[in-house]
């Protein structure tokens, strides 16, 4: 019975390990887009028919739960080195660095220590003899670890979606050193979902179709450049949208002095420097609001990964989900981001197409984390140490062997009934044989049976997958009573049941 549990197990573990090595190679060629603040129901609630013609033939997968903080910088440096953002550095849109007393922002983000806590994957594919290309992608116009995209456009918001396609098709398609990784970043529907709110269903329709234009004018160029089929395109994004209101504000300046404290980032989360003791800044702000989580940077809840960081400041406060921080005033925004990352709001989603990807495929989630070892899989690079896992999104992949639920099912059932159905013909044999034991044969007399003879009663005999059976007891002529007939059947073992069931087979 071991020896059958043995042998089934071997198989299924053939079947699990066949198609799981990397296939990626020289000729591969990978686009990851991002359109900013894409909220994941933004599928469901709003006529997309440009995105829905992408995701025929490819992958989606429905929400993709980010890092936090859910902001633009941080959320796309995770994308592009598989890292938290206590590990890559990047922890805020707006960040102090004490060591350096330097301050990152939007205007002042190029110096190249606040990226060089990690390395971003286009970095990665040109030290392995690649070419890559950037428009737009945050950090891409930045020197890295002595290295920018091979081809890139500097950051300007102002440069229309069609001049980034362009340059991207140009890159693509150059007869020397043409790219073969880019990225590609959008701010929309990111800017519209600040201004209205994600709940301005009518204005929110204007804009989704807008960005669904866009993504049928990126099919359309890929076509035209006749890279499309070849060309494995992502399409995701770095955070939602949660809707926001004028009533729900949290007002700093009612809880605490200003001369206490600067506030190095503000907005749905803000980071708090105590200009005095940490403590009685924290004990001042701690009952400021209900509707505000105060940690101090030790207490963070593990499940963020968010408090190993020099640049995460001391205090950090985290309003729930709608609300507003602000030290004095109303509120800017009908639209925010920034929040818990486990909530739903704050999900984007994930489509992708192209040779390395399955075809008409959905799977419920995966993290931003683990689009960073999918892409270097995709390439044929090694990735760096990152806390993504490959296992999250292989069922994507069309050169991974991946067990669906149905065929898990099926599986697991069929190896059921073949170990039941085994166990039953091998009890049924042992109820109806009796076991085997030792013999010394006396004389076999040959007949028209060659398996025919005269034993000894009470004795038996084992010749390999034969055993020989006691009949009865019987006077045998010229030998007494002692002597019996006995005929020699299948042994009750594994492989005697197959030459049991062969034997009875024949006709």
């Amino acid at each position: 019975m071991s020896r059958v549990i043995f042998i089934v197990s071997f198989l299924h573990g053939l079947m699990f390990c066949t198609g799981d090595q990397p296939k990626g190679n020289a000729t591969t060629r990978l686009l990851l887009v991002s359109f900013d603040g894409f909220r994941a129901d933004y599928l469901t609630r709003f006529d997309l028919p440009n995105l829905q013609e992408f995701l025929k033939g490819g992958v989606l997968v429905d929400e993709v739960k980010n890092v936090f903080v859910t902001k633009t910088v941080p959320s796309h440096y995770s994308m592009v080195t598989g890292l938290y953002e206590e590990s890559h550095g990047i922890v805020a849109n707006n960040m102090y660095d004490a060591a350096t007393k330097k301050t990152f922002n939007n205007a002042n983000y190029k110096e190249s220590f606040w990226w060089e806590e990690a390395t971003p994957i286009w970095v990665t594919y040109q030290a392995q003899g690649h070419k890559s290309g950037a428009a737009m992608w945050p950090g891409t116009d930045v020197v890295i670890h002595g290295s920018s995209p091979t081809y890139y456009l500097d950051y300007n918001r102002n440069v229309t979606f069609a001049e980034r396609i362009g340059n991207i098709t140009t890159w693509f398609t150059k007869p020397d050193d043409p790219a073969t990784f880019a990225t590609l970043y959008w701010e929309e529907p990111d800017s519209s979902g600040h201004l209205y709110g994600p709940d301005d269903t009518a204005n929110m329709t204007q804009v989704l179709k807008a960005v669904d234009e866009n993504i049928g004018s990126l099919m359309a160029k890929l076509k035209e450049a006749k890279v499309w089929d070849t060309l494995n395109v992502i399409i995701t994004s770095d955070h939602g949208m949660a809707q926001c209101s004028k009533e729900r504000v949290i007002q700093l300046d009612r809880c605490i002095s200003r001369e206490k404290y600067t506030l190095v980032d503000v907005s749905t989360i803000a980071a708090v420097l105590p200009v005095g003791d940490v403590q009685e800044v924290y004990d001042q702000l701690k009952n400021c609001s209900p509707n505000m989580q105060v940690y101090l940077k030790q207490d963070i809840p593990d499940h963020y990964h968010y408090k190993h960081n020099s640049r995460i400041q001391p205090i950090l406060l985290v309003a729930d989900e709608g609300w507003f921080i602000v030290q004095n005033g109303s509120l800017p925004t009908l639209g925010n981001h920034g929040y818990d990352n486990r909530l739903p709001s704050m999900h984007p989603f994930l489509a992708a197409r192209g040779p390395a990807f399955q075809k008409d495929y959905k799977i419920p989630s995966i993290n931003s984390v683990d689009i960073y070892p999918m892409m270097c899989h995709i390439l044929g690079i090694k990735e760096l140490p990152n806390n993504g896992t490959l296992s999250n999104s292989k069922c994507l992949l069309a050169d991974k062997w991946c067990l669906h639920l149905p065929e898990t099912i099926g599986i697991v059932l069929g190896s059921l009934l073949v170990l039941t159905t085994l166990t039953c013909i091998i009890v049924f044999l042992r109820k109806k044989l009796p076991s085997p034991r030792q013999f010394s044969r006396l004389e076999f007399q040959d007949d028209d049976d060659p398996l025919i003879g005269y034993y000894r009663c009470n004795d038996c005999r084992k010749e390999q997958t034969l055993c020989v059976l006691c009949q009865k007891c019987r006077v045998s002529p010229g030998r007494g009573t002692d002597y019996m007939k006995m005929i020699r059947r299948p042994c009750v073992t594994p492989s005697g049941v197959f030459v049991w069931l062969f034997s009875w087979s024949k006709p």
